[in-house]
This record gives structure tokens, C-alpha cells and sequence, in this order.
């Protein structure tokens, strides 16, 4: 048995090759143009990341700032009823 070399045959046409490299350069084109979009997906979710760290550091800080003057408030509130009160027991006198 004589092993025959591979050859192509006459038969494909060779605007069936052409068209079999053009979809495989188009495959190559569409796959790196995806890896583009997902490398730059991939940054643009670390950045929106790191902003939504801060931003949360910074809610939680105004958080406590107003809870404190909240609380200020209240003190306030009871040192002026406290004196209308005071001023209430002096006039009725």
C-alpha cells in the first residue's frame, strides 16, 4: 500500500477556500475586539469599584455627623425648654 500525499482536489472551488479565510480572519477580528471589550469592561468595573468604596466611607462618616448633631440638637432642645420652663415658674411668682 502506497500512502498518497494529501492534495486538494479540483473540485473545491477556490471561492470556497477564499470564503473559509476570510470567516476565519472575521473569527480572529470579532474575538479580539471581545477581549478588548471585556478588558476594558473589567477596568471600568475596578474604577466604579473604588468610587463606591469611598462613596460608602463617606455616607458612613456623614452617618455618624449627623447622628452627633442630631443628638445636639436635642440637648438644645431641652436646655431651651428647660429655660422657658424656668421663665414660666419666675413670671408666675
Amino acid at each position: 500500500m502506497k500512502q498518497e500525499s494529501w492534495h486538494l482536489s479540483k473540485s473545491v472551488p477556490i471561492t470556497f477556500i477564499v470564503g473559509i479565510a476570510l470567516q476565519t480572519m472575521a473569527l480572529v477580528w470579532y474575538v479580539s475586539t471581545l477581549d478588548a471589550s471585556v478588558k476594558n469592561n473589567e477596568r471600568d468595573l475596578l474604577r466604579q469599584e473604588t468610587r463606591i468604596n469611598t462613596l460608602e466611607k463617606t455616607v458612613q462618616s456623614q452617618a455618624v455627623s449627623l447622628g452627633r448633631i442630631d443628638e445636639n440638637i436635642k440637648a438644645i432642645r431641652n436646655l431651651v425648654e428647660d429655660m422657658a420652663e424656668r421663665a414660666n415658674r419666675e413670671n408666675n411668682r
